[in-house]
């Protein structure tokens, strides 16, 4: 076997390797989604005396689907928690992206100490400030508030201020001195010549946010305590779990209804979302 040959082979089998483990890794990712669907589509008696990987013998069972719908409340869930994302949305990307066009722009005493003290802030667990936060929110009265809670969410992002300024370091300052030279203020060179160039950083910050308070369970659970009035999409599947046992059938059920706007969202605006990413990740 000479030389050619042996690196043909070996080319090869590396390469079938590869796709074995890619096909594996594949398989392990997919999995809970499989027995989620499953679970879904069987009925309560035969969810009970099967397995979670065992087939459903009716695969148009949809009953688990209307159930979890209507137990769960989930259409009130789904108008809290997009009136919640919308809020969050709005206000984090304009405070983050007035922030950090303020760091960014204007050299001042204090702004090194400010950074500094962004990163030191992201660096504590949420966890252990809870106590404090909690005694805040109660005596503003912000407990069982979907404004309040809102505004707790939008709080100091900040990964999405750090985006921000990565971005506005690598927008001239040229753009600034100019719009400035004919006459236009700071806010209209923000609003009418920078933000609009902040379109990939923007997505990529709506992502992070969007997706972290969207399945954000701990918060919504602890401050949104009245679960008749204020349940959102994450607390909702909470009354299908109890002392005697959870109904995972039911859980399924809702998992893969509060999946959906998510995953139209993604198909109907991939392009978008890949090109927003890519372009906030090569900046710099």
């Amino acid at each position: 076997m000479n030389k050619n040959t042996t690196a043909v082979v070996k080319k090869t089998v590396w390469t079938i390797v590869k796709y074995i483990l890619l096909v594996f890794v594949s398989f392990c990712a997919v999995l809970p989604l499989i027995s989620c669907i499953f679970t879904a589509l069987k009925t309560p008696e035969e969810y009970a005396s099967t397995s979670v990987m065992t087939l459903p013998s009716h695969w148009a069972y949809f009953q688990n689907f209307i159930d979890a719908w209507k137990q769960a409340n989930m259409a009130l869930a789904f108008r809290n928690s997009l009136f919640i994302l919308v809020f969050v949305l709005f206000g984090s990307i304009m405070s983050g992206s007035m922030l950090a066009y303020v760091l960014s722009r204007f050299k001042f005493k204090g702004n090194g100490i400010i950074r500094a003290l962004f990163l030191f802030a992201s660096l504590l667990p949420g966890i252990a400030m809870q106590v404090s936060v909690y005694q805040i929110m109660y005596t503003l009265g912000w407990i069982n508030s979907l404004p309040g809670y809102s505004i707790l969410m939008c709080g100091t992002d900040v990964i999405s201020i750090y985006i921000f300024i990565q971005y506005f370091e690598n927008l001239s300052p040229a753009l600034d001195e100019a719009a400035i030279m004919d006459g236009c203020t700071y806010f209209g060179v923000f609003f009418r010549i920078l933000f609009p160039l902040l379109k990939p950083a923007i997505i990529t910050v709506m992502i992070l946010k969007g997706v972290g308070t969207y399945n954000e369970y701990y918060m919504a659970n602890l401050y949104l305590q009245d679960k008749n009035k204020y349940v959102t999409v994450a607390t909702s599947l909470f009354k299908f779990t109890g002392p005697l046992g959870n109904q995972y059938n039911y859980i399924c059920a809702g998992v893969i209804i509060t999946m959906l706007p998510a995953l139209i969202i993604f198909i109907l605006c991939q392009k978008q979302i890949y090109s927003g990413l890519a372009q906030g990740a090569v900046k710099g």
